[in-house]
C-alpha cells in the first residue's frame, strides 16, 4: 500500500505544532479519569442502579477502542489533521450532551461520543511522523504518546476539585472547553500532512473489527457484574473469537485492509503490541489503588484519611512525571534505541510497584511511588510509537499507531476488570459497605509487577536493529551492500545524481518496475539518509507507484526490493522545494521519469 500527496500547498510545522498536538492528546485523555472522583455517586446522581451506572464508564472505553484504529486509517486516507479535528469535535458534542442531562441514557450517549476522541493520539503521532525532521521526532512522539497518561493523571486532582466544590456537570463543561480550545489551536497552528495512503476505506473491515472488539471488551468490563462463569460472559467471549477470526480472514483477502495483518504479525510489531498491553495493565493499577488507599478512613488501620482533592494531588505526579520524561527519553533513545528505553521503562515500573508494596503507610510515600512509576511509564509509552514507526511503511503509521493505542486500551480494560475483581473479593463488609483491604491493594501491586515481568520478556525478544529516535538502521544483504556501496560513491560525488522536478509537493515519486518494464506491486522502497538511517519507507501500489516525503533537503539513497527481483539501491538528491520523479528498475539502473 503506497502513499501519495495531495495537491494542497504544504505548510511547514512551526515550533508550536508539537505542544498543540500534545495538548489535544491531553484533552482527549482527560475523558479516561474525568468521572473517577464521582464514580461511586453515579447511581444516586443518575437515579439508577450501580450496575447500570457502570455503563457510563464502559461506553467510553468501548467507543474509544473501536474508534482508535478506524480514525487512524481514515487519517491515512483523508488527512490526519482533518480527522483530528473531527475527533475533537465529536468529543465536544458528547461532553455537551452529558452536561445538559441528569438521565442515564443521554449521559451514556454523550460518554460514547467522548470515547471516539481517543483516535486523536495516533493521529497526532502520524502528523509528527509526516512533518517533523528526524532530530525533533523522538521527543515529539514521546510527548504525544505519553499524553494518554498525562491527561489521565492530571485530570484526577482537577476533577476531584471540581466535584468537591461544584456541580458534577461542570466536569463536562470543562471537558468541552478543553476540546474547543484544542480545535482552535489545531486550526491555527497545525498544518495538514501532505501524505495520503492509496485505496478506499474498508467499511466491512471496520464493522467486523468494531463487532469483535465490543464482543471481547464487553465481558471484560462487565464480567464481575454478570459472573465470569455465566453463560452471557462465556458466550460473548466465544462470539468475539469467532468474529475476530472471520474478520482476520477477510482482511487478508482485501487489497486495502483497515489493518494490514501481514504487517501486524511482523516480529517487532507483534511483540511491541503485546508489550503495550502489559504497560496498559501496569499503568491503570496505580490509578485504581492509590486514590482508594488515600481516601479510606484512618480508623481502618491502613487507610490514609485524605480528602478527594488531596488524594488527586498525591497521584498527580504520575502524569507530571510522564510529561517531563519525554525529553529524557529522546536523549536515551537517540543513544541506545527505543527497545532499550522500553526495557528501562519497564524495569523502573517494576521497581516502583515492588517498592510500593512497602510504601503505603503515609501520603508522601504514595507520591514517591507515583513519581517512580510515572517515570517508568513515561519511558515505556514514549518508546512504543518509535518501535511501531520503525517497522511499518510511512503510509500506514496512522492505522498502525491506532492499533497500538488500542492495545494499551485493552491493557487498561483488563487491568480494570482484574483489579476490580481482586479488590471486591478481598474486601471487608462493614455494615453493608465493602471496604477494600490492604491485602487487596498489595495483591493488585503484585499483579502489576507480574505484568511488567511479562512485558520485559517480550521486550527482550524485540530485534536490536532500531537506533536513534525511532529510526530503523538498514541491515543489508551482501548484494544490497554492493549496491549501497555504489550509491555511497554517488553521494560522495563519484557518480551522477539523478532528479527531475515538477510542481507537486516535495518528495520522491515514481514507479517500481521489473527488468522488462512491468510494474512491481508491494515492493518495499526505503529512504536512507547520509548516516545510513531510515528516513521513510513505503510499499508500491498495484501500478508500481510509490511516493516518499523527504524530512529535509540533501542527498539520499532509495533502496528497493521485492520478492522475485534483485534489490536496488540508488543515490538521489533533493533540494527540499520541489519533487523528484524517479522510476526504480529491479534489477538494473534507475530510469529517469
Amino acid at each position: 500500500m503506497s502513499h501519495t500527496t495531495t495537491d494542497e500547498p504544504v505548510r511547514k510545522a512551526s515550533g508550536a505544532t508539537v505542544p498543540v498536538l500534545a495538548f489535544a492528546g491531553i484533552a482527549v485523555a482527560v475523558m479516561q479519569t474525568l468521572l473517577v472522583p464521582v464514580i461511586k455517586d453515579l447511581p444516586q446522581l443518575l437515579d439508577t442502579t450501580p450496575s447500570n451506572a457502570t455503563w457510563v464508564m464502559t461506553s467510553t472505553l468501548l467507543s474509544g477502542a473501536v474508534a482508535t484504529p478506524i480514525m487512524g486509517r481514515l487519517g491515512d486516507l483523508f488527512g490526519k489533521r482533518r480527522m483530528l479535528i473531527v475527533s475533537l469535535s465529536v468529543m465536544v458534542v458528547g461532553a455537551l450532551i452529558s452536561a445538559f442531562s441528569d438521565a442515564l441514557i443521554p449521559v451514556i450517549v454523550g460518554r460514547t461520543l467522548q470515547g471516539f476522541a481517543m483516535g486523536a493520539i495516533p493521529l497526532g503521532i502520524g502528523l509528527m511522523r509526516d512533518m517533523l525532521p528526524r532530530e525533533r521526532l523522538g521527543s515529539a512522539m514521546a510527548l504525544m504518546s505519553s499524553s494518554i497518561g498525562v491527561g489521565g493523571g492530571l485530570a484526577l486532582p482537577a476533577a476531584a476539585l471540581v466535584a468537591q466544590h461544584s456541580d458534577w456537570h461542570a466536569l463536562f463543561y470543562g471537558a468541552a472547553g478543553l476540546g474547543v480550545l484544542a480545535i482552535v489551536l489545531t486550526l491555527l497552528v497545525v498544518p495538514e500532512s501532505p501524505l495520503r495512503a492509496k485505496g478506499s476505506f474498508d467499511f466491512p473491515g471496520a464493522l467486523g473489527l468494531a463487532a469483535g472488539l465490543v464482543l471481547f471488551l464487553l465481558p471484560i468490563t462487565k464480567g464481575s457484574d454478570w459472573g465470569w462463569a455465566s453463560g452471557t460472559t462465556l458466550g460473548l467471549f466465544a462470539a468475539a473469537a469467532v468474529v475476530l477470526l472471520l474478520w482476520g480472514l477477510m482482511e487478508l483477502r482485501v487489497a486495502a485492509p483497515l489493518v494490514d495483518l501481514r504487517t501486524t504479525v511482523r516480529r517487532e510489531v507483534l511483540l511491541t503490541n503485546l508489550a503495550s498491553i502489559m504497560v496498559g495493565v501496569s499503568f491503570y493499577v496505580i490509578s485504581l489503588v492509590l486514590p482508594q488507599l488515600l481516601q479510606l478512613p484512618s480508623e481502618t488501620g491502613y487507610g490514609l484519611g485524605q480528602s478527594m482533592v488531596v488524594a488527586g494531588l498525591c497521584v498527580a505526579p504520575l502524569g507530571l512525571t510522564m510529561m517531563f520524561t519525554a525529553p529524557v527519553y529522546a536523549r536515551l533513545s537517540a543513544r541506545y534505541g527505543p527497545r532499550t528505553t522500553l526495557i528501562m521503562g519497564l524495569l523502573i515500573i517494576g521497581i516502583g510497584y515492588a517498592g510500593g508494596l512497602g510504601l503505603m503507610s503515609a501520603a508522601w510515600q504514595t507520591v514517591v511511588t507515583s513519581v517512580l512509576i510515572g517515570a517508568g511509564i513515561g519511558l515505556a509509552y514514549s518508546s512504543l510509537p518509535a518501535l511501531i514507526i520503525g517497522a511499518v511503511p510511512a503510509s500506514e503509521t496512522g492505522a498502525a499507531n491506532g492499533l497500538n493505542t488500542l492495545m494499551r486500551s485493552i491493557g487498561t480494560s483488563v487491568s480494570s476488570a482484574v483489579i476490580g475483581m481482586v479488590l471486591a473479593n478481598t474486601a471487608n463488609d462493614v455494615d453493608g459497605v465493602a471496604l477494600p483491604t490492604m491485602q487487596g491493594f498489595r495483591v493488585s501491586f503484585l499483579i502489576a509487577t507480574g505484568a511488567v515481568v511479562i512485558g520485559l520478556a517480550l521486550a527482550f525478544f524485540l530485534p536490536r536493529r532500531t537506533t536513534g529516535a525511532g529510526v530503523t538502521q538498514l541491515r543489508a544483504s551482501s548484494e544490497e551492500e554492493a549496491n549501497l556501496a555504489r550509491a555511497e560513491q554517488a553521494l560522495a560525488g563519484q557518480a551522477p545524481l539523478i532528479g527531475v522536478a515538477d510542481e507537486r509537493p516535495h518528495g520522491f515519486h515514481g514507479r517500481v518496475l521489473a527488468a522488462d518494464g512491468a510494474p512491481v506491486a508491494r515492493a518495499k522502497v526505503t529512504l536512507i539518509d547520509r548516516h545510513g538511517r531510515q528516513a521513510g519507507a513505503t510499499l508500491s501500489g498495484g501500478d508500481g507507484g510509490y511516493a516518499l516525503a523527504v524530512p529535509a533537503r540533501g542527498a539520499y539513497v532509495l533502496a528497493a526490493r521485492a520478492a522475485g527481483h534483485g534489490p536496488l539501491a540508488h543515490a538521489a538528491v533533493h533540494d527540499g522545494d520541489r519533487p523528484v520523479d524517479l522510476d526504480l528498475s529491479l534489477p538494473g539502473e534507475t530510469v529517469p521519469a
